[in-house]
């Protein structure tokens, strides 16, 4: 049994030319374009696309760069508050305070908008800045000054302790801290069995001292506020030394027999009187060093 098959290959036609080659329409010409490029809408939709992830991209780097900026600046406050404190803890813990040359070392705090603290104290060879100076019994001076763009930065100077702070010292301190929003300074009061917030008694050193230190992370002009995020620090360190008496300096009262009332010009209470020996500096010479 015969079976007729009928084939209609009615999408695949085309002419063959006399020569024996394919000739295709103008239709199917047409068309073939249209599928092997892309449309105008198809374009501006890609770039649409592309110009949306850059823009995904570019704003998570920048929010990636401000993020490492802003834990930047902050390791950089806490590292400067804790060189700060280190700082006055070092200043502190080497105190010295004679009572028959207290004009010498007096012991200064004062609180409020301009707060500042001043004492003397032998420091070690690696305080700050201590290449600049023959001695080390000097007179350290703290306080808050303003500084560059309105911002307050806590600011340190030296001084021997017989002579005045030189040129340099007084117009380029150093800097402990910027942006310093706080800087507190109390006494511990024995009498009074509490923290104060100054130290009347010239004669003595606070037995403690307790310092707080508080830097904004960002300068606001100098206008700071509640909303600015803040670092704040609080230390009570223990002062070992205490005024010497002046008994022990001279072996005798002040005024008493051979103190300091009858004491000849130019005598140093602080070294050994040895005969003949010179002292250029006037009553109480070159006091403790």
């Amino acid at each position: 049994m015969k079976m007729k098959m009928k084939f209609q290959i009615s999408d695949f036609k085309f002419r063959i030319s006399k020569s024996g080659q394919k000739k295709i329409s103008p239709l199917e010409s047409r068309n073939s374009k249209f599928t092997s490029a892309f449309t105008l809408i198809e374009v501006m939709v890609a770039i649409a696309i592309f110009a949306l992830l850059t823009a995904a991209v570019y704003s998570t780097w920048v929010v990636i760069l401000k993020s490492s900026q802003v834990g930047q600046a902050a390791a950089a406050r806490v590292q400067h508050e804790r060189i700060a404190i280190r700082t006055l803890e070092d200043s502190l813990t080497c105190i010295q305070s004679f009572q028959a040359s207290m004009g010498y070392y007096t012991f200064n705090v004062t609180n409020g908008d301009q707060p500042s603290l001043s004492f003397v104290a032998r420091v070690p060879d690696i305080f700050p800045r201590d290449g600049r100076f023959d001695s080390n019994l000097r007179r350290l001076t703290y306080s808050v000054e303003a500084g560059e763009d309105s911002e307050r930065d806590l600011v340190l100077r030296q001084n021997p302790i017989l002579m005045d702070l030189d040129a340099n010292e007084q117009q380029v301190p150093l800097v402990l801290a910027r942006n310093v929003k706080n800087f507190t300074i109390e006494c511990w009061d024995t009498n009074a069995a509490d923290w104060v917030d100054g130290w009347d008694s010239t004669n003595s050193l606070p037995p403690m001292v307790r310092i707080t230190l508080a830097l904004t992370l960002e300068n606001k002009g100098g206008s700071y506020n509640a909303t600015v995020p803040v670092l704040a620090i609080t230390r009570e360190i223990a002062i070992p030394s205490s005024t010497l008496p002046a008994i022990a300096q001279t072996g005798s009262p002040i005024g008493g027999p051979g103190g300091i009332g009858n004491r000849p010009p130019g005598i140093n209470p602080n070294l050994p009187q040895i005969p003949n020996q010179k002292f250029p500096h006037g009553p109480g010479g070159s006091t403790g060093q």
